[in-house]
C-alpha cells in the first residue's frame, strides 16, 4: 500500500509532513515557473527531493497534488477572510470586510495567489483533466450570495439578485488581480477601498 491510498486519518505525521512539503514545493514551482512548467521533475528539485519517485508516492498524479495545492490556499484564504468578516456584527461591515480581505490575501501571499491563478488557467486551457470540482470551489460565490440574501432579509440592502450581485463583486475582484498580476502592480489598498465603496454604494437600499 502506498501512501497515496491511505485514508487521510490514517496517514502517520510523517507521511502528513511530507504531503505537505511536497504541496508547498508544487505551489512554489507554479507561482515561479508557471503551470507548463510544473512538472514532478521541478517539483522535486524544489522539495529537495532525491527523486520524483517520492511524489508519485504520496499523490497519484498532478491533478491531485494539484487539488491539494488549490485546497490548501482556498483555506488560507478562507481563514483570512473569516478573521476580518467575524469581526463585523453587519452584513454591510461583513461584505466590506470579504472585499478587503481579498486584496488583503493578494497582499499578504503573493506567491500562493500566483499559484492560484496558475491552476485556474491550466484548467481552464484545459491542460489536465480531473479538476474540475477544483474549478468549481476556486469560482463559487455560493457563500457570498448567501451573505447577500441574508442581508436583503435583514432590511440591511436593497432588492437585487444576489446571485448576480455577487458575480459581479467576485468579477470585479479578479479583473483586478489579473491586471496586478499579469501587467503592472496596482495600489491595492486603493483598490480595496474603490471597490468596497462602489458596492456599498451598489448594495444600499434606495
Amino acid at each position: 500500500m502506498t501512501a497515496r491510498t491511505t485514508k487521510a486519518h490514517t496517514r502517520t505525521f510523517t507521511q502528513n509532513a511530507r504531503r505537505a512539503q511536497i504541496i508547498q514545493a508544487a505551489i512554489e514551482t507554479l507561482a515561479e515557473s508557471g503551470y507548463t512548467k510544473a512538472s514532478f521533475s521541478r517539483i522535486s528539485q524544489q522539495a529537495e527531493l532525491c527523486s520524483t519517485g517520492m511524489i508519485s508516492y504520496h499523490f497519484s498524479g498532478k491533478p491531485e497534488l494539484f487539488a491539494e495545492a488549490a485546497r490548501v490556499i482556498l483555506e488560507m484564504a478562507e481563514k483570512v477572510a473569516g478573521i476580518r468578516m467575524g469581526d463585523e456584527r453587519t452584513y454591510r461591515g461583513k461584505l466590506s470586510a470579504y472585499i478587503t480581505s481579498n486584496f488583503d490575501f493578494i497582499t499578504r501571499y503573493p506567491m500562493h495567489t500566483q499559484a492560484l491563478t496558475e491552476i485556474v488557467k491550466m484548467i481552464r486551457d484545459r491542460q489536465i483533466t480531473g479538476l474540475e470540482d477544483v474549478e468549481r470551489s476556486i469560482m463559487s460565490v455560493d457563500r457570498l450570495a448567501d451573505l447577500l440574501e441574508q442581508g436583503c432579509d435583514a432590511g440591511e440592502f436593497g432588492d437585487f439578485d444576489c446571485l448576480t450581485m455577487a458575480l459581479a463583486i467576485r468579477g470585479a475582484i479578479d479583473a483586478v488581480l489579473r491586471r496586478h498580476l499579469s501587467q503592472a502592480a496596482m495600489d491595492l489598498d486603493r483598490c480595496a477601498r474603490e471597490l468596497t465603496v462602489a458596492f456599498d454604494r451598489c448594495t444600499t437600499p434606495v
